[in-house]
């Protein structure tokens, strides 16, 4: 497939079929966690009451069929959705990260008994955490999971390891882990009160503070068979889907709440002060055509974020509808990595530079611990950290130079690191 066989990006958006509807329901709950977001930031204190307002508002199952009882939206929906909770706190979005992340793996998994059986616990209010990642220099996973009887396949799986990153899994009932049997990946799930299960908050990033991303620790939890979600070998980890793409999006969604906060907050600053700059003439700073410049632009660079999200989740809202009518082909998964990795690129650039500019409307009154808008930056820098722009803007170079689209290139890699890890066990 060519750059240039890309379907034309789509001009106008839907989103806003049952939106407004939602945003009546959920807007009380947002305002209430804006409330506390900076008291939280100042004292540390982990978001478990926001988590459960939104729990008990149904956030969680936005996007569960209304089959069973959830409110079944888009993307785009989502997406929206998603920001307007970013612009309140944008820890809370990156809690339920993991968590819809677990959703849109089952509606796109084609397994109508697991869909039906995990997707009405999340209706029920269950939540999602994860278990992935490591702390370690290298690609390799060492959770391991082994036979709880070697002689009776029945009696399921023991879960024993360390994972690092793991957020939303100390607000969670459940943790999805991704674990080694000898030589292939398992994706388990396990409520995260089983015998075994520890979560601890020891996420020291300087961004995202509430987010929960601390360790999980696995000492022999048992797994029952049905816990067990899929077994796969390590090249097919990336198989064709658009959760890569879903995942960075939700990321950007964040980035784009936190540039409608840092809006918010820089009007808010200003229009409660009254002392000008010693400039002669000038007697609000409202009124000084510097200060409105950054304001225009800080509205702008807001707008461009969002507007992007929202047009990215309009694509993976096609790929999510061809997968169910069964018309899906590559060119729908390449189109929603190359989307995402370009709007990576921008979403950054214009979020982190809002979160700087928002200092140019104030002096050094604006660095007040008591006002905390320098979480909006720190939170932006370790949002923006997680998954490296520069890779992705080469994956870009790459795709359009010569025609190796990132799930290309990511099975050519692998491919390259298995036949050098053989190499080195033959000798």
């Amino acid at each position: 497939m060519s750059a240039h066989d890309l379907p034309t990006p789509l001009a106008a958006h839907n989103a806003g079929q049952d939106y407004a509807q939602l945003q009546a329901r959920f807007a009380p709950v947002f305002a209430r966690i804006a409330d506390g977001a900076v008291e939280r930031e100042q004292q540390r204190t982990l978001a478990h009451e926001p988590v459960a307002w939104l729990r008990e508002a149904g956030f969680a199952a936005l996007r569960v069929p209304q089959a069973l009882k959830g409110a079944q939206v888009s993307l785009p929906v989502l997406f929206r959705l998603l920001i307007d909770l970013a612009e309140a706190d944008s820890n809370l979005p990156q809690i339920f990260r993991a968590h819809f992340g677990f959703v849109e793996g089952r509606l796109s998994s084609g397994d109508a008994a697991s869909q039906r059986h995990w997707l009405a616990k999340v209706a029920a209010g269950q939540l999602w955490g994860a278990a992935m990642a490591e702390r370690t220099d290298t690609t390799g996973n060492s959770v391991r999971l082994s036979p709880a009887d070697p002689q009776v396949p029945e009696s399921g799986w023991l879960l024993h390891g360390e994972k690092y990153y793991c957020t939303g899994a100390i607000y969670a009932d459940w943790v999805a882990a991704v674990a080694m049997l000898e030589e292939d990946f398992v994706s388990v799930v396990v409520p995260t009160t089983a015998p075994g299960v520890s979560l601890e908050d020891d996420w020291d990033g300087f961004g995202q503070r509430l987010s929960g991303s601390g360790t999980t620790r696995f000492a022999n939890v048992a797994v029952p068979p049905q816990q067990v979600l899929r077994r796969f070998k390590p090249g097919e980890l990336r198989a064709e889907s658009y959760l890569s793409a879903f995942y960075q999006l939700y990321h950007l969604a964040t980035l784009a709440g936190i540039a409608r906060a840092v809006q918010r907050d820089a009007v808010d600053f200003v229009r409660g002060r009254t002392r000008a700059f010693g400039v002669p003439g000038q007697s609000s700073p409202k009124d000084d055509p510097l200060v409105q410049r950054v304001i225009g632009r800080l509205s702008s660079l807001a707008y461009a974020a969002q507007a992007l999200v929202l047009d990215v989740a309009q694509v993976l809202q096609r790929v999510h509808e061809a997968e169910l009518d069964g018309t899906v082909g590559e060119a729908h998964y390449v189109e929603a990595d190359i989307r995402t990795y370009q709007a990576q690129q921008i979403v950054l650039a214009q979020v982190l530079e809002a979160t700087n500019l928002l200092f140019e409307v104030g002096g050094a009154s604006a660095t007040s611990q008591a006002r905390r808008l320098d979480r909006h930056w720190r939170n932006a820098r370790t949002l923006a950290s997680h998954n490296p722009a520069i890779l992705r803007e080469k994956a870009l170079g790459n795709y359009y130079l010569n025609g190796i689209s990132p799930g290309a290139a990511w099975r050519q890699l692998h491919a390259q690191d298995n036949a050098a890890r053989d190499e080195a066990s033959a000798v």
